[in-house]
This record gives C-alpha cells, sequence and structure tokens, in this order.
C-alpha cells in the first residue's frame, strides 16, 4: 500500500483542495466534495460510501490504514502546514477525504421534504439539514438562491447529515409541482398555532428567506401556515431553530 507525499504548495491536488475549501461553486464545478476531519470521514464510512482520496497531515500516519480501505482509495500524505492551508476549521484536522459529488438528482412525489426558499446562511442551511435527517425527512429540495448544499460551510454544520438524505438544488417554484405533498409553511405572524395543530405527514416543510421569510407564491400555494407560540416575546427564531421545532413537531405526532 504506497501513501504519495505532497510538499509542493504548486501541487495539482493541492490546487483542488484549495478551491473546494474556499469557493462554494467548486464542488459542483470538479464534481468532489472535500470532507474534512474525522467525523465526515466516519459518517460517509457508516453510509457505505468509499472516498476516492484519503488525504491526512505527513505527521499522522496512523490514518493510512486507521479504517480498512480498500487498496483502490488513494492515500496522500500532506505536509503538515499545507493541509492546515485548506482547513476551514479553526484547528485544522489531521485527515479528510475527496468524494465523488452525488450526480445530479430530481425531486421525487410523496416523500417527506424540506423546502428551502432562499435561504443564505450556510450554518442555517447545514443545520436545518441536521434537524431533518433526524427527524424522519428524506429529501431536501433548494430553491434557486439558497446557499450551495455541498459548500464546504454547509458540509460542516451538517455533521455528516447530506449522506442520509436525497439532496436537490437549484430548483424553480415550477419544478415543485409533482411534489404531491401537503405544504406547510411556517409565519411569524400568521396561521395556526403549531402546538395546537393536526400535522400531515408525509408533508413538505417550507422554511424561507432569514429576512423576508417564504415568498408570497409559496406561501398562496401553502395548504397550512402555521407559528410558533413564543411567550418570550421575541419577534421571530432564528429559521434553524424553528426547523429543528417544525420537523420534531412532525415527529412526535407520528411517534405519538
Amino acid at each position: 500500500m504506497n501513501t504519495e507525499t505532497i510538499r509542493s504548495r504548486d501541487n495539482a491536488l493541492l490546487k483542488q483542495l484549495r478551491r473546494l475549501a474556499n469557493d462554494p461553486a467548486a464542488g459542483r464545478e470538479l464534481g468532489l466534495v472535500w470532507l474534512e476531519g474525522e467525523h465526515l470521514c466516519r459518517a460517509l464510512l457508516a453510509r457505505g460510501q468509499l472516498p476516492t482520496v484519503l488525504l491526512r497531515a505527513e505527521s499522522a500516519p496512523h490514518w493510512d490504514t486507521a479504517w480498512s480501505l480498500p487498496p483502490s482509495v488513494r492515500r496522500v500524505a500532506l505536509a503538515d502546514s499545507l493541509l492546515a492551508g485548506v482547513s476551514g476549521l479553526g484547528s485544522s484536522a489531521p485527515v479528510g477525504f475527496l468524494w465523488p459529488l452525488p450526480a445530479a438528482a430530481a425531486c421525487q412525489p410523496g416523500r417527506p421534504t424540506v423546502l428551502l426558499d432562499r435561504l443564505q446562511d450556510p450554518g442555517n442551511v447545514g443545520s436545518i439539514l441536521r434537524s431533518a435527517a433526524a427527524l424522519g425527512i428524506e429529501q431536501v429540495l433548494a430553491l434557486k438562491g439558497t446557499a450551495a448544499l455541498w459548500a464546504p460551510k454547509v458540509l460542516r454544520a451538517g455533521m455528516g447529515a447530506h449522506f442520509g438524505l436525497r439532496l436537490v438544488e437549484g430548483l424553480h417554484p415550477d419544478d415543485l409541482a409533482g411534489l404531491d405533498l401537503p405544504l406547510l409553511a411556517t409565519s411569524s405572524h400568521q396561521g395556526q398555532w403549531l402546538h395546537q395543530a393536526a400535522l400531515p405527514w408525509p408533508c413538505a416543510w417550507l422554511f424561507g428567506h432569514e429576512g423576508q421569510g417564504v415568498s408570497p407564491a409559496l406561501l398562496a400555494a401553502a395548504s397550512h401556515t402555521l407559528r410558533i407560540a413564543q411567550p418570550g416575546g421575541e419577534e421571530s427564531l432564528n429559521v434553524a431553530a424553528a426547523a429543528a421545532i417544525c420537523l420534531h413537531a412532525s415527529a412526535v405526532q407520528r411517534l405519538g
């Protein structure tokens, strides 16, 4: 089992890593995902997937054999300073995977869904994906204008949720016509109280732009408009927090 060692800043693979770590659009252009850190790597393996490349710090040779990866997985050791230079973490991780980006998928009708309407913050998007995977959602559909689902910051916030969800992005409202699900929209000022509502299942939960909320056209198409009780008196909740509350309410009704 051979391990390549890279110490040159001009190496082609290192240049790819820099792009993947810093450019949200690079993954789609290169057809690759950079999974930095042990947690994301383990999450990928737990779903029965294999990376194409294992990259580790030159000072951490034990990662070459830690996961018993087959010989077909390329193993590359990067000088520690070079690996730190492509890290998006506060303290660089000693290991990561390169994994082929899944082919673009189409939305499937009838599957429990989260629909993201122009959410801008990658942390919010990743957090919602994590809640969706934990609470029984099968697919996440992102309308055009939403942060790229495979962007590095979204991946880190998702903590491995990506590998358990069907992800479709770059959609237009017209693409949702065949979804064949009741649409549940959240609102901070109108609609039925979430804790009093009978929630349909399966359904599609709509979560909108951090400042503007769900677009008027989608709000008009919703079969249910729901709001979360806030006895503390705040004007609104962070969209990722609101999503977790709504998805948990769906799960509790199914389990109850």
